[in-house]
């Protein structure tokens, strides 16, 4: 099958924004992105934020080139005179003037709304807990090798109201999704969506609820009919019980476990898909070249994505032998005195360490903790005694670390990164791998993942 070109959304009287009042709350990244378009398409512009100080300085000067107004420290009455209120992704809709706005009845949606509005391209939308950044990017390059236009963004790193401008019916929009951006949507219609996984994530977000953050995930494919394709992970018994809901859209499956009538699976060491009763032999598994069991899901759930934009099966094949994976997610780094340092900082949750440890043959030491989101570590244990030669306890959870795993491994505390990975290198030998892999978020010590595994990968090639 291959999706067809007019599957975004239509412009209606209700998406028209010329002349409307808009609010945006957040001018970080995507919050400028969204202003500068919405701009740029009629709107008067008003952009609210509550931080302020240097972290703002890039977004001050965007926004005052595009000649957005905007107040910073504070949302005030202002920011309530809207006919419309745009959320950026860090903004939850419980803090008090978004509440206030729903109170008011003022219409609320989110920057990934907005920008599919002037979207004139299919979208393949890819969201899970786990694994988005890689499969998205591993799209992205199926896509480039296949010589089809196209631009990737999203939660990424590009917002989408930065790409629209690059679209045309011709190209395709590939977009890494996160329930932040899905919780407020509308008309957000994927030609293709991809549901990688769901585990337990951002609680603390939705105050302990899972239904609340199955919910937000499951959003990709509301807008979906017929004619759409949604792509989900079988193996995982969250999505599998997820999307029984979505019953207006053709759905392709992958898993490792059996084989399906459409979708994709291993039979006889190979990624093997079936689409449209057309079964398609795509490369042997061992070929793949970024490694572990996770990857092996990432690069089946890519395959019928692209495979339903039209790619074909060798230039599929010859990607999955050569893409090299992305930054900050088992990302070698280096080689010092026989032991290998592995950069896994983008694993901000449990199920991402659970995947990354069974990623390597080698001893490991595990660099560990961070700003804890509600964690359960005894999901590890098993994998930590099979696997972990040490830990390495860091961040703000190294004391709940310590207690996890203390009597089942060696288990050191360091108050810095550098630190960390003198004492992981002194704790490994040649033919071990220093890994960090932290489960929590970095926002005690580092301001985001790149962040803090910037800053690993810089100690360890002082070494």
């Amino acid at each position: 099958m291959e999706i067809a070109a007019d599957t975004h959304v239509k412009m209606t009287k209700d998406t028209d924004v010329a002349g409307k009042k808009v609010t945006v709350i957040g001018a970080a990244r995507s919050g400028v992105a969204v202003a500068e378009l919405l701009k740029a398409n009629g709107a008067r512009v008003f952009v609210s934020d509550s931080g302020s100080g240097e972290k703002l300085a890039p977004s001050i000067s965007s926004l005052e080139s595009a000649g957005v107004e905007f107040e910073l420290g504070q949302h005030t009455e202002r920011a309530l005179n809207s006919d419309l209120i745009v959320v950026s992704p860090g903004v939850p809709s419980t803090i008090p003037i978004v509440k206030e706005a729903q109170r008011r009845g003022i219409h609320i949606v989110s920057e990934l709304e907005i920008a599919s509005w002037f979207c004139p391209a299919p979208i393949i939308a890819i969201t899970g807990t786990n694994g988005k950044t890689t499969t998205t990017a591993l799209v992205g390059r199926m896509l480039h090798d296949a010589k089809k236009k196209h631009v990737v963004g999203g939660n990424i790193g590009t917002a989408f109201s930065s790409l629209v401008n690059e679209l045309d019916g011709d190209s395709i929009a590939v977009l890494e999704v996160s329930s932040f951006q899905l919780e407020q949507i509308e008309h957000f219609h994927p030609a293709v969506s991809v549901i990688l996984n769901i585990t337990p994530d951002h609680l603390d977000r939705y105050q302990g609820s899972m239904e609340q953050y199955v919910a937000a995930k499951c959003r990709v494919f509301e807008n979906q009919g017929p004619d759409d394709v949604l792509i989900y992970n079988y193996d995982d018994k969250e999505t599998q019980r997820a999307v029984e809901r979505a019953t207006a859209v053709k759905q392709l499956a992958f898993g490792v476990d059996r084989r399906f009538d459409e979708g994709a699976f291993i039979e006889e060491g190979k990624l093997v898909t079936v689409i449209d009763e057309r079964r398609s032999e795509i490369v042997e598994t061992e070929q793949i070249s970024i490694r572990g069991i996770h990857n092996l899901y990432n690069s089946m759930a890519a395959t019928l994505a692209v495979q339903s934009m039209g790619v074909g099966v060798p230039s599929i094949r010859a990607t999955l032998r050569n893409f090299k994976g992305v930054e900050h997610r088992l990302e070698f780094v280096r080689e010092v005195n026989g032991v290998k340092y592995v950069n896994d900082s983008k694993a901000t949750n449990v199920d991402a360490v659970w995947y990354a440890l069974q990623s390597f043959a080698e001893p490991i030491v595990l660099l560990l903790g961070g700003r804890d989101k509600g964690n359960d570590y005894s999901k590890l244990d098993e994998l930590v005694r099979k696997h972990a030669k040490a830990i390495v306890a860091i961040g703000e959870s190294a004391e709940k670390v310590v207690g996890a795993f203390s009597g089942v491994k060696p288990i050191e505390k360091a108050s810095s990164m550098e630190e960390a990975v003198l004492v992981a290198s002194e704790l490994a030998t040649a033919g071990d791998v220093v890994l960090l892999s932290p489960a929590c978020a970095s926002f005690d010590w580092f301001e985001n993942y790149e962040h803090r595994g910037k800053v690993f990968k810089q100690i360890v090639h002082a070494l």
